[in-house]
Parts: C-alpha cells; sequence; structure tokens
C-alpha cells in the first residue's frame, strides 16, 4: 500500500496515461500483477491449483484473486469490482472522412460523454489491432486528431444554446491532407503491414496529463477518472495483500460498463460467475457448497460518484452534499440503481473504521435521475450482498474530470481492510 496520498496521486497519474483504452488498463494491470507475484492462468485450460496469487486477462477484463489452500465452513468469496472503460468515441470501419477540403476520423459516441468537453483537446488514437492470423495487438498515438469548435463570430447564440448533432459535429480532424493513410500509420507503430490488418477496436483519448491543481493543490484534475480512479484503487489493494487469509479475496475490473455490462467481459457477462465456480471446483466443492459459499460473500462495487457542485446545488441532495477530500461515498439508490442496503452500508463501514478512513453517503436527489453500476447487476447475477461505494468527482464524464487528492488513497485502505479484516 502506497504510504501517502500523494504517492498514490503520483501512482494513479501514470496509471491514467499509460491505460487511453480498456485494453491498456487490462495490459498494465496484468503487469502489475506479475510484479506483485500473481500468477497468470489461460482460463481456456483447467485453472488445476486455485491457491495462491493468480489472474486471467479477457480482452479490456481483469480478475485476479488471492486465496488461502483450502477453505473451511465459513470461507467466502470476498470481492471488490470496478471497471476499465471511460465514456469517449470509438472509431468506426472506414474511418476517413473527407468535408470541405479536411480529413476527419469518422467516430461514434461510446457510453454518455459530455460531448462538449471534448472540443478543443489535444486527442489520440488507441485500442487494439487484430491481424488477419488472430494476433491482438495494443496500439496508441500521440496528440494526432481534435474536434474543433465554430469560432463565436459565425454563431452569436453559441454561449446560450449550444447544441451539438452527434454526427455532424463530433467528427475530429486529423489532417488537410494525409500523406499516409491513418490504419498504415497504426500498423506501423505495432510493426506490421496494414494488409495484416483484419479489424479493430480504436477509441479517441485526451492525451493530456493528470495534473494536481487548486489553490491547496487539493484536487486532481484527469481525463478517465471514471473509473480508472476506483479500478487503481482495488488495483494498489491487492498489490498490497501480503497473503492468503481465511476467505478468497477476489478482485476483478469488468470491461463495458458505459454501455450497459452485457458483453463477455461486462459485469451483465459471465466472467466473475465462471471464475468463482472454478475457485470453488478447485477446492474440490460440489454444487450445494459452491452455492453455500457463495451465500456467505459479499462484494463492493467501486465505481465512481458525484460530490456536490458549488454552481449547480439544486442538483444534489439538500442534506446529503459530499465533498471531495472527505472519503470515499457510501452510494444510496430506493430504486436499487445501486445495491447498498443497511447489511451493505455495515459492511463498507466496517471496513472503513478497521483502514481509519473516513466515508460519507451519496443520494441524489428525487427529480434527478441517478446513473448505475456494476453493483446491481453483480448481486443479481451471484445473489450476494452488494454495497456500492466510489471516489466522488466533479463533471463525471467530462474529457477532464475532478476529484480530491485524498479520496483515491481512502478507497485504497478501506479496499485492502474489506479484505483483511
Amino acid at each position: 500500500m502506497l504510504e501517502t496520498a500523494q504517492a498514490h496521486i503520483d501512482d494513479l497519474s501514470d496509471f491514467v496515461v499509460a491505460s487511453p483504452t480498456s485494453y491498456h488498463a487490462a495490459d498494465q494491470i496484468a503487469v502489475r500483477l506479475r510484479q506483485a507475484g500473481f500468477e497468470q492462468v489461460d482460463e481456456r485450460q483447467p485453472f488445476g491449483s486455485v491457491a495462491g496469487r493468480r489472474f486471467l486477462v479477457r480482452g479490456g477484463a481483469v480478475v485476479a484473486w488471492v486465496a488461502p489452500e483450502e477453505v473451511t465452513a465459513e470461507s467466502q468469496f470476498r470481492i471488490v469490482g470496478t471497471h476499465t472503460d471511460s465514456p469517449s468515441f470509438k472509431v468506426k470501419p472506414g474511418a476517413l472522412l473527407r468535408s470541405a477540403g479536411w480529413v476527419e476520423l469518422g467516430v461514434e459516441i461510446y457510453g454518455g460523454p459530455l460531448i462538449n468537453s471534448w472540443l478543443d483537446r489535444d486527442l489520440g488514437v488507441a485500442g487494439r489491432i487484430v491481424t488477419r492470423d488472430g494476433q491482438v495487438l495494443l496500439v496508441k498515438t500521440g496528440p494526432i486528431a481534435r474536434i474543433p469548435q465554430l469560432a463565436i463570430h459565425l454563431d452569436r447564440t453559441a454561449n446560450d444554446a449550444l447544441k451539438l448533432d452527434k454526427q455532424t459535429h463530433t467528427q475530429p480532424i486529423l489532417a488537410v491532407e494525409m500523406k499516409q493513410p491513418l490504419i498504415e500509420h497504426l500498423a506501423a507503430l505495432v510493426g506490421i503491414a496494414a494488409e495484416d490488418v483484419a479489424f479493430h477496436d480504436l477509441y479517441v483519448f485526451d492525451t493530456q496529463r493528470p495534473a494536481v491543481i487548486g489553490a491547496e493543490r487539493e484536487f486532481l484534475a484527469s481525463g478517465r477518472l471514471d473509473n480508472l480512479a476506483c479500478t487503481h484503487a482495488g488495483l494498489t489493494a491487492v498489490e498490497s495483500l501480503e497473503g492468503p487469509g481465511e476467505h478468497v479475496a477476489v478482485f476483478v475490473a469488468f470491461d463495458h460498463e458505459e454501455v450497459g455490462s452485457d458483453t463477455t467481459t461486462g459485469a451483465g457477462g459471465p466472467i466473475l460467475e465462471s471464475v468463482l465456480e472454478r475457485i470453488a471446483a478447485g477446492y474440490g466443492l460440489g454444487l450445494d457448497e459452491t452455492r453455500a459459499m457463495l451465500a456467505r460473500s459479499t462484494c463492493v462495487s467501486a465505481d465512481t460518484g458525484h460530490v456536490v457542485h458549488p454552481n449547480y446545488p439544486g442538483h444534489h441532495d439538500p442534506v446529503n452534499q459530499p465533498l471531495p477530500n472527505r472519503g470515499p461515498l457510501l452510494k444510496i439508490n430506493a430504486q436499487q440503481r445501486y445495491a447498498t442496503d443497511a447489511l451493505g452500508a455495515a459492511i463498507w463501514l466496517r471496513a472503513c473504521d478497521a483502514a481509519g478512513v473516513p466515508t460519507q453517503p451519496f443520494v441524489s436527489n428525487n427529480a434527478v435521475p441517478c446513473g448505475s453500476t456494476i453493483g446491481p447487476i453483480t448481486a443479481t447475477r451471484l445473489g450476494i450482498t452488494t454495497v456500492d461505494v466510489g471516489v466522488g468527482l466533479l463533471s463525471m464524464h467530462s474529457a477532464r474530470e475532478l476529484c480530491g487528492v485524498e479520496d483515491p488513497w481512502f478507497l485504497a485502505r478501506a479496499a485492502a481492510a474489506y479484505w483483511s479484516e
């Protein structure tokens, strides 16, 4: 565990820079888990022994666990779940467009970004390229694109009612004349010929590095804090576990939360349930014993939430108004958009007490619709007690979000305590 909030923020910033897409985030997690002594397993083969420190990677998702040599009648899975993807723009096939003499990158919207926040930013392209023989290669460019705003002189109403057409106003410019096709440029970056590319999953990302800002240097401004801030906290927590205890500690970072989670690597898919069942089978547990172990198990769903916005306080609950650096959020919703109930809240409060970190409740204003997380999906798939928590943000889904510098560190410490107590 990193010893100070500043060390944690420095490490988080490096993680964000290295993770422009979910595929890069999963790759970075895998690198760090290996360095922490975890053994990678191939889910296409039998697991064999499941004890010790192990993990698997599937696309942009990772499941890691720390397990004892044997389980008892009281053992349980203790799960911390996050997600690796962030709202963005995905590159379309036949990506290059031409308009009024410009070369543009054809993109479609991924998730629910604040589109206006992506205007006039230095953008790169990153993701994975799959070759015709099935090889998967990660690629990342520097700043090569920009979604330009229309000058105020040409639209005097822009400050009163900016309206962006999702097709015609969101295509990034690349050049006036492309001397090399984009796919050739990307292929060259990974050392293959353009004709070897079968297909790609490519996204646009903001290239600006995270920065600590504020008069008291108490805020972190960064892209992709939703949800790399919580994913990094879970990663640093699982790295810090010294050895297996009575329970099986599980860290899962899903993909595709921003588009509904119903994929092979999302929380709505079978990846976590399959791994838990295979771990139980590795201990020789039958169906009845496995179901009993699941019934004893719990999950902390860690995703970002909202701190109160000083310019729009009326959009928040009038009583519960969380602030940065006052601790991770305990997220509550009567419609079960968050999975938290009193049982789950008690689990979270015990973890925070054990870690010596603060926490603060978050509930929505009744007139403002509430987002959701992997929490209700995981609770529904597995039937286990789940609590929704997370780092509080301003400007969620902006190209550049804001959190307190202490809150990600607090979350990491609480996650470690949840696994260890």
